[in-house]
């Protein structure tokens, strides 16, 4: 197992010790180290394999049991109770639909919210528009197997996708929609990722316990001409998906 050090899960940048401890199981389970069905040490030895009291392993446990990581077994224990998880390719051709194939079996979209806003000058330099463009803005989650697996906010640009909300209602799916305005095919035209701790309404949305980690996907997809079509925000519970470059 890994070992933090007392200076490693003192409070840093405002992240509290139950949450670098939770954090710090977690490690275990995504890199192998805690497969589905093992057994988790009491709460004793991860006390002092810490450094902290009983109290704040017991949160960082009940944590991960509410967020579904581990179970805890009346008289047995706490287990792993999911080890596995998926993996999502970012390549040229990125599909949330193609990208989980043979992984799960139903995938599906939904639309949360939908608005128009203007270009702000980092949307326009993405979508290569002019900053004050009329965009539309879409908030939407996506799931796999009922399990919420991304949270989204997308933009496109009003002029050329007027009405995309209700084409995405209906198809439930961004490739699906983009047919309807004659694009048969997209390429991804750039992807920044990054990881930070998900923000309370990212939690509520993802089912993620207060503070999990979300790995955050920053992408532009283009025409088959080579414009920029749809610029994307989009989040993942890192211990449920990895990305794959």
């Amino acid at each position: 197992m890994t070992i933090l050090s007392r200076t490693e899960i003192e409070p840093a940048g405002g992240v509290a010790l139950w949450r670098q401890i939770a954090d710090a199981i977690r490690l275990d389970i995504v890199g192998g180290k805690l497969e589905s069905g093992d057994r988790l040490d009491g709460e004793l030895p991860l006390a002092e394999r810490f450094g902290v009291n009983r109290h704040t392993v017991r949160r960082a446990i009940a944590v991960l049991v509410e967020e579904g990581v581990l179970r805890a077994e009346h008289g047995r224990g706490t287990f792993v109770a999911e080890a596995r998880r998926l993996s999502y390719p970012i390549g040229r051709r990125t599909r949330f639909s193609e990208g989980l194939a043979g992984q799960v079996r139903e995938r599906r979209g939904q639309l949360l919210s939908s608005r128009i806003e203007r270009a702000s000058a980092r949307l326009a330099a993405a979508l290569q528009v002019k900053p004050g463009t009329r965009l539309l803005r879409q908030e939407t989650i996506s799931f796999a197997d009922g399990r919420p697996l991304a949270r989204a906010t997308g933009w496109l640009p009003e002029a050329r996708f007027s009405g995309f909300d209700a084409a995405y209602l209906e198809a439930g799916s961004v490739t699906l929609a983009l047919r309807r305005y004659g694009i048969e095919d997209y390429s991804r035209g750039s992807t920044r990722i990054s990881a930070r701790h998900a923000t309370l309404d990212e939690a509520q949305a993802l089912k993620l316990a207060p503070g999990s980690v979300v790995l955050v996907s920053d992408a532009v997809d283009l025409d088959m001409d080579g414009t920029p079509i749809h610029a994307m925000l989009t989040r993942f519970p890192a211990d449920r998906l990895e990305l794959v470059v």
